[in-house]
């Protein structure tokens, strides 16, 4: 009633509601207090007179602290009839963290907030979330006008994101509309990293009021994402478009008379070296999140490596130079791959497969089918295919079977990732391989038949 008549305590009790708040929890205490002071005086005093009388009382004359209605919580009641302040209270406050970002992202605007705007963003939710400490419900209901925050800083950084053709180039230097994609970056790393120092920060922070800001904190990261993506997927696919090129280098040669490769590695290698060595200098290093970088580019280095085994295990024919030549690629990609990791070894399976990989090159087909990498490391449908390269060429590929190029058969390599369905493919190639040496009443078949029709029965035995 009183603050209906006067605008003045209105608005003290809406603008200070925090305070408001913090003596109502008070008053609540010490009322506790109170009344256990009393049920102590009655159960010392050993009369049962006055618990009589208590028992006589009128229902709505109870102690407050001895519960009757197991659905009524006396304290929420009290702290009910704040609700048209505390509406209020948090209305303005999400007023008080909007305003700084609609400030900072003015319509038309091109670029992301300063770092100064970003600090005075940063400091007023640090505020409102300090102020709102009194009470954990308060503090809840604060977290989600920061999450709201958050979600608005989001949409509008994602609206100077540039997303034409020129924001995934890689063939020259950084244009306009990546700096700015790389700056929106920047931003909502420094926002996210700035929030999750404010949230660590704070002292008996409740569970679920940091529940709902982080939450809010991985669409930011989300954002980061998908802002770099259509780059990642450039990058990616001119790594691959180089890989593939491998197949037009000859590795057909013998050993030469040094007994060592006429050049430390092949062209497409030299190619694929600069190549991530430029994109790493030109493009990633603008970015000041280098964790989250890593964690997108040793991804493609990953994908790197398997492209280039992939590719490797199809060379046809390949003689003992080039068996020399290829060593020393596979070691080259180590280095190749080196700028998109942390440490090379970070790369887990495939760093393990190119390792395991190459001293199969020299190999006997025997001591190939029975290495101790096979289906753990190495999948079955890659040995076997590399095994091809040992065969007269009357016993294709699957890809010559079927008269595709190699980029076509490694396309669908990718959409067939299920190991039973490449074994099938091999399985194919083989059979046809059989009725082409009975249709000309051959009389045996090439020595590596055997072992790669038993490496395939392996292979399918383990799937089962």
């Amino acid at each position: 009633m009183a603050t209906d008549s006067s605008m003045f305590l209105k608005q003290a009790f809406e603008g200070e509601y925090p305070k408001l708040l913090r003596l109502y929890n008070d008053l609540w205490k010490r009322l506790q207090q109170y009344s256990q002071n009393i049920q102590g005086k009655f159960n010392a005093s050993g009369t049962t007179d006055l618990y009589v009388d208590l028992q006589q009382m009128d229902d709505d004359t109870q102690d407050i602290f001895i519960p009757k209605k197991p659905d009524y919580d006396p304290e929420k009641a009290l702290k009910d009839s704040l609700q048209p302040y505390e509406a209020a209270y948090l209305s303005k406050s999400l007023s008080r963290l909007f305003d700084p970002i609609n400030l900072v992202f003015p319509p038309g605007g091109r670029n992301p907030p300063s770092a100064d705007e970003l600090e005075g963003i940063i400091k007023t939710i640090a505020s409102e979330l300090n102020v709102a400490a009194v009470d954990a419900d308060l503090t809840l209901a604060v977290s989600r006008n920061v999450a709201k925050t958050i979600q608005l800083y989001g949409v509008k950084s994602e609206q100077l994101l540039s997303t034409q053709g020129d924001a995934s180039q890689v063939i020259g230097p950084l244009t306009e509309g990546q700096r700015r994609n790389v700056a929106v970056v920047n931003s909502l790393y420094k926002l996210h990293q700035s929030i999750t120092k404010v949230v660590s920060s704070q002292s008996s922070f409740p569970p679920a009021a940091e529940q709902t800001i982080i939450s809010a904190l991985k669409t930011i990261h989300v954002l980061m994402g998908s802002a770099v993506q259509p780059l990642l997927t450039s990058v990616g696919d001119a790594i691959e478009a180089i890989i593939i090129t491998m197949h037009q280098e000859d590795f057909s040669g013998s050993i030469s008379s040094s007994g060592k490769p006429d050049v430390p590695c092949s062209l497409y290698m030299k190619e694929l070296q600069g190549f991530i060595a430029r994109v790493m200098s030109d493009y990633f290093k603008h970015f000041e999140c280098l964790d989250f970088v890593f964690d997108n580019t040793e991804a493609i280095a990953q994908r790197a490596i398997e492209l280039f085994i992939r590719n490797a295990s199809l060379i046809r024919p390949l003689g003992e130079g080039g068996k020399v030549r290829l060593a020393a690629d596979f070691a080259q990609m180590e280095l190749a791959v080196g700028p998109f990791c942390r440490r090379v070894s970070d790369l887990g399976k495939s760093y393990r497969m190119l390792r395991s990989f190459r001293p199969l090159l020299f190999q006997t087909s025997e001591h190939v089918a029975s290495s101790p990498a096979l289906g753990d490391i190495i999948p079955f449908s890659i040995i076997i295919q590399f095994l091809f390269t040992r065969a007269p060429a009357e016993l294709k590929s699957p890809f010559q079977r079927a008269e595709w190029s190699h980029a076509r058969f490694s396309q669908w390599l990718d959409d067939h990732p299920s190991e039973k369905d490449r074994l099938l493919l091999i399985r194919g190639a083989l059979e046809a391989y059989v009725q082409s040496v009975r249709s000309r009443e051959g009389k045996e078949f090439a020595p590596v038949y055997p072992i790669m029709v038993q490496l395939l029965q392996k292979a399918t035995s383990a799937l089962q």
